[in-house]
């Protein structure tokens, strides 16, 4: 079932999910000093801060792996029904540690510093899962309208 069209949004998916794993999500710089969030670190010019967004790195990963995955479940439609539903879950989770991440660098690493929004750089990776979230629900609708397709199949035989 390689050929179907939620075989193409997944394995966009899981590209979108690459790129977001190897690209720095975050840049925030005040004064000379600047700080980046990336997938498994938050590091400065100087080396690493902090492996505390080691947690985003494995929600990332697991939202990089899980659709890739599902692909090739494709004998268990139902089961790629509800793991489109978890990826939609981790991804929205994902975004949330981005957020989160970044509020807490502006308030404990930058906190003697006025933080505006022009201090902040959020750099193309960041819309990588908000487009996945975007697509996994059509992938999600896709397998359903096969699974009512086969279903209906059945009752005519």
């Amino acid at each position: 079932m390689l050929q179907r069209i939620h075989t193409l949004y997944l394995m966009a998916v899981t590209l979108l999910m690459v790129v977001t794993l190897i690209f720095p999500l975050v840049f925030i710089g005040v004064d000379g000093q600047q700080v980046t969030l990336s997938a498994f670190s938050i590091s400065d010019a100087e080396g690493v801060l902090s492996h505390v967004s080691a947690w985003l790195g494995g929600v990332l990963v697991l939202a990089t792996v899980l659709p890739f995955v599902t692909i090739f479940l494709y004998k268990n439609r139902p089961l790629q029904i509800r793991l489109c539903g978890v990826e939609c879950v981790l991804l929205i989770g994902a975004v949330a540690l981005v957020a989160a991440f970044t509020y807490t660098i502006c308030n404990n690493i930058f906190a003697d510093f006025d933080i505006t929004w022009a201090n902040i750089v959020f750099r193309f990776p960041i819309l990588m899962p908000i487009v996945s979230v975007i697509l996994t629900p059509l992938a999600m609708r896709a397998i359903l309208r096969d699974e009512l397709l086969v279903r209906s199949l059945d009752r005519i035989r």
